[in-house]
């Protein structure tokens, strides 16, 4: 299971935010990736509840773990707010944050 989540994570690098540059898992957008019952679960927040690329990124979200997942995938937004101290400490860095 564990081995399934962290392939799920590295795949999900492969999603951009386009707005900002950087994938959404250095950006600190995916909170949670667990095994629920007989499906994935992936828990995504937004930089901005009004971020207009929300539905197709949890759109990419959803396609990129589809493809590594054996279980079908569920992927929610949460109702945390994004801050930039969520962000891995390299996408910091190449922010200049």
């Amino acid at each position: 299971m564990q081995g399934e989540i962290e392939k799920i994570r590295t795949a999900l690098r492969d999603v951009i935010d386009f707005e900002i540059g950087l994938d959404v898992v250095a950006m600190g957008l995916i909170r949670d990736i667990v095994m629920e019952g007989d499906h994935v679960k992936i828990t995504m927040i937004l930089t901005s509840p009004m971020c207009p690329m929300a539905s197709y990124m949890v759109q990419q979200v959803h396609e990129r773990a589809s493809e590594i997942s054996t279980q079908p995938v569920e992927v929610v937004l949460g109702r945390e707010m994004w801050r930039p101290d969520m962000m891995e400490e390299e996408a910091r860095e190449a922010l200049g944050l």
